[in-house]
């Protein structure tokens, strides 16, 4: 299938997303790291015409043995042509993988990174830096990364003042959409109002919107949180 017809049918669906279901989308295209750099330029090269429709470019796939390095020079052409930029790393890979996704391909946000806890002069740098990590917690478990939800080290992520996030992946693939990670890991793990509003305003910090969109969602979990606050007094 031609990019074109992806990426517009997507950019549709996020168009028509607000008014049909209350919510904003938009679209990061991936390269598959178990294929070569030259398919990723290639695929990079075939989205360009449609570039206003695309806000970040980012890595996923099979991690071990692909470490982020592998896709040096494309990440720097992306970077030249404005992208915002993200890598998986540090899901089921060492720390490693983190650092080079750091400082190779030079991204802004961490998807997953569980495995930077790892490391201590890691956690020092993602929390002084305030790099994200979009944490898949039911991924985690379905992946093995940990044995049990309760094993889970988001709650010390949080603890080490890194800046986590709560995230589904796929959710057909790994059972369960956004509120059930929230629910399940917040079960498994006894955690309370204060580090779901942690991170809930993480995520937004982190996303790719723009400052405006941000303050407005802040604004609303704010008050959402003062009424709670207020309702349980």
């Amino acid at each position: 299938m031609r990019a074109d017809t992806v990426i517009n049918g997507l950019y549709r669906a996020c168009a028509d997303a607000p008014a049909k279901f209350g919510m904003t989308a938009s679209l990061i295209l991936c390269f598959l790291r178990h294929l070569s750099e030259e398919e990723a330029f290639a695929c990079l090269e075939e989205a360009l015409p449609l570039r206003d429709k695309i806000v970040g470019i980012g890595l996923a796939s099979s991690e071990v043995g692909h470490p982020p390095e592998k896709f040096a020079k494309v990440f720097a052409r992306a970077r030249a042509l404005g992208f915002r930029l993200v890598a998986h790393a540090g899901e089921e890979a060492p720390p490693a993988y983190i650092w080079s996704a750091l400082d190779v391909l030079k991204v802004e946000r961490i998807d997953h990174g569980v495995q930077a806890m790892n490391d201590a002069a890691l956690m020092q740098r993602l929390a002084k830096e305030g790099i994200p990590l979009t944490v898949c917690p039911l991924s985690n478990l379905k992946l093995r990364v940990f044995p049990t939800l309760a094993d889970h080290n988001l709650k010390r992520m949080l603890d080490a003042g890194i800046v986590g996030t709560i995230n589904s992946d796929d959710p057909a693939y790994f059972g369960g959409y956004v509120n059930e990670n929230f629910t399940q890991t917040f079960a498994a793990l006894g955690m309370n109002s204060g580090h779901a509003y942690r991170l809930a305003r993480n995520s937004f910090e982190a996303s790719f919107i723009d400052a405006s969109a941000k303050q407005k969602h802040v604004d609303r979990l704010d008050a959402c949180f003062e009424q709670f606050a207020s309702a349980a007094a």
